[in-house]
């Protein structure tokens, strides 16, 4: 029996999320993602030629799967959005905020990953934009020493 949780708890986290969307011929596709939480939707990023983007422009129907899992301290945590992608112009500023929450304060990045790899300010650039029509939660932590959830 599913057990919820507040969706935040993983929303706020600077957590690896998998994009699932369909190809042209009807196969599913997964990407691991960087995703920020704001406005009420999950924003992710893409450029104008990246495979997801492309799926989506032409069948915006995905899901987002996230989950913390710590084996050592019994954690499994996890949370499904589901709903139509749309795909939105690049914004430098939710860029960097993104940035912000996986890498840190901008003092610290990678000066090369940030010139050749995010490419923050390049017009190319594209957000995808979840605002989900369904969440599911699901907190299946355990303790290790016995039956019993850590949540309950």
């Amino acid at each position: 029996m599913p057990t919820p949780f507040d969706p935040q708890v993983l929303l706020t986290r600077p957590l690896m999320a998998i994009l699932s969307s369909v190809s042209s011929d009807g196969a599913p596709c997964n990407a691991p993602v960087w995703f920020l939480w704001e406005d009420d939707a999950l924003w992710m990023l893409g450029s104008e030629d990246s495979s997801s983007v492309r799926r989506l422009t032409s069948h915006p129907a995905c899901a987002v799967e996230i989950t913390e899992f710590d084996p050592a301290a019994g954690i499994l945590l996890h949370l499904g959005l589901r709903g139509s992608a749309s795909i939105e112009p690049n914004d430098p500023a939710r860029f960097r905020r993104l940035l912000n929450r996986y890498l840190g304060k901008a003092s610290d990045w990678n000066q090369w990953f940030v010139d050749n790899i995010a490419r923050i300010d390049d017009p190319s650039g594209r957000f995808i934009r979840l605002r989900p029509d369904s969440m599911f939660t699901n907190n299946v932590s355990y303790f290790r020493s016995g039956p019993d959830l850590v949540w309950s």
